[in-house]
């Protein structure tokens, strides 16, 4: 770890690099690399983890309390679940709607379909989508910077700009933490 932040040292110092993230740390890597940064060296600004509404516990045990800590931010990817929070997958028979539809079968459980409950009650609200509600999920979490997602269609680029502009009540919240817990 020490040898990777001196050569990002270099690499700042030389102009090259700004400043530095990191990806699929442990908390534990995290708090090394930023408790080793106190002695001068370059210091991560961001982590990007993989933190959604189904992939929750890693990040908020054991990120979310170094990242908080240390003032640092976090831009999650899979912020909807390699697409399930999007609601398109509700059962096997959709797993072939796309290439990555395999990617989602682990969640096609009863805590996945209590998610997508929660999300389709929760969009209804807001004459919205799941994907719409599961991206302003994300971005009412105070230790979430900017979620990524990605779109291949105009009309997923659509939700990505309104899911900003949504605002969920602290209710809404909890109803979505307690179906996702």
């Amino acid at each position: 770890m020490e040898e990777t932040l001196k050569t990002f040292a270099q690499l700042i110092k030389v102009g090259k690099v700004r400043a530095i993230g990191a990806s699929n740390f442990s908390g534990e890597r995290l708090r090394l690399a930023l408790e080793l940064s106190k002695s001068g060296l370059p210091r991560y600004e961001a982590l990007q983890p993989n933190y959604n509404m189904v992939d929750r516990t890693d990040y908020e045990q054991n990120l979310e309390p170094v990242m908080k800590e240390f003032g640092i931010g976090s831009p999650p990817y899979f912020s909807r679940a390699k697409g399930f929070l999007t609601g398109k997958y509700r059962g096997e028979a959709d797993l072939g709607q796309s290439p990555r539809g395999q990617g989602v079968k682990e969640y096609l459980n009863e805590r996945g379909y209590r998610i997508l409950a929660a999300l389709d009650e929760v969009a209804a609200g807001h004459k919205a989508n799941p994907a719409r509600v599961a991206l302003a999920w994300l971005i009412a979490r105070p230790s979430v910077t900017a979620p990524i997602a990605s779109a291949t269609k105009t009309s997923q680029l659509e939700d990505l700009i309104e899911s900003t502009k949504m605002k969920l009540t602290s209710d809404e919240i909890a109803r979505l933490d307690k179906a996702s817990a």
